[in-house]
């Protein structure tokens, strides 16, 4: 049955996918920082109680540098399949790839400052 067949190939992409994540956790200390700073940010979400728009704010964030923190793993796998060796471009493109997620990370920062410091203002001791 061609649904089957193409449900089949669903499920196993999605199977792909999370093995993906598994080894980007697995092999990358960046990526093991980022997801302590995932779950304290949402739980301070949670805990200073911000608004819907903010949460949209929030998540995003994350999701722009969880995906820049993948892309620049699955860049540095590429260089290094196709240029064991040292070379300036394999370098180069390192590097840039490794400054987009410092990029994407310094956003996030300044979104959840945006965001938090409100709250965090408003809490009195």
């Amino acid at each position: 049955m061609p649904g089957q067949k193409s449900r089949g190939r669903l499920v196993a992409s999605f199977g792909f996918a999370f093995q993906g994540i598994v080894a980007l956790l697995r092999t990358q200390a960046n990526a093991r920082i980022h997801f302590a700073a995932t779950v304290a940010v949402v739980a301070a979400g949670f805990f200073l109680g911000i608004t819907r728009l903010e949460w949209c704010a929030i998540v995003a964030a994350i999701g722009i540098v969880w995906t820049a923190e993948g892309l620049n793993t699955a860049i540095e796998c590429i260089v290094d399949l196709v240029s064991p060796g040292q070379h300036p471009l394999a370098g180069r493109a390192k590097d840039i790839a490794a400054g987009a997620v410092l990029i994407a990370a310094l956003i996030a920062a300044i979104i959840g400052a945006l965001v938090f410091i409100p709250h965090l203002s408003a809490i009195r001791l």
